[in-house]
């Protein structure tokens, strides 16, 4: 197996040492960000959702909680942009106000499992031997049963949502 680029050709990353030199960093850094489209488009995203969570019962266009029955299950309309469930709540007005929940719930269900599996890592490989043995049948047994399966007994577990 032969090398064909030049190891010296290689530009050296060097941490900048001066003040100015860590600002003019920070800045082309910045600079490839907002020339990002996928990082516009994310931040985009998520400003939209944090509107949504900060405004929601204000912006949403129809009440969330209101049943419409003989609108039920309608399809996407003028009125109803993204339908109806099967009560004849719209869609979207649930959609918006919901979003507060989920931008509180997704990253602390992150936190949470961060915390556990670096906790079961931590015990595991301290520990070793039969308390290892045990945790890693356990968590096996886990990922072993299907999600969906997981999801429903959540969910009969914690009953229904508001």
């Amino acid at each position: 197996m032969t090398i064909l680029e030049d190891p010296t050709s290689a530009a050296a990353i060097v941490a900048p040492t001066r003040p100015d030199e860590a600002r003019v960093a920070r800045r082309e850094r910045l600079r490839l960000l907002l020339r990002s489209p996928t990082f516009i488009l994310g931040c985009l995203l998520f400003g939209a959702w944090a509107v949504c969570a900060a405004f929601g019962t204000l912006i949403a266009p129809n009440n969330p909680q209101a049943d419409d029955i003989l609108n039920k299950l309608a399809p996407p309309s003028a009125e109803h942009l993204f339908g109806s469930d099967r009560l004849g709540r719209d869609v979207l007005s649930r959609t918006i106000v919901g979003a507060r929940e989920i931008l509180i719930m997704a990253p602390l269900a992150t936190v949470l499992g961060t915390v556990i599996g670096t906790a079961l890592g931590l015990v595991t490989g301290y520990r070793r031997g039969l308390v290892d043995e045990a945790v890693m049948r356990l968590v096996d047994a886990v990922l072993a049963i299907p999600l969906i399966i997981t999801a429903l007994v959540a969910v009969v577990a914690l009953g229904p949502s508001r």
